[in-house]
């Protein structure tokens, strides 16, 4: 039992820590994921006053 849970517990760590490194590391390798829209989008607003 102590075993899977060490085997767990390895692969949530492993897992957040290649979630780090994609976050830092995404914009460099992978550019086109992490652009913002370029598209402009204008919506009329109504306030109640």
């Amino acid at each position: 039992m102590w075993r899977l849970i060490k085997v767990i517990l390895f692969t949530v760590l492993l897992a957040a820590l290649a979630l780090v490194i994609y976050s830092y590391a995404g914009p460099i390798f992978f550019p086109e994921d992490f652009k913002a829209p370029a598209e402009q989008i204008i919506l009329p607003v109504e306030l109640d006053t």
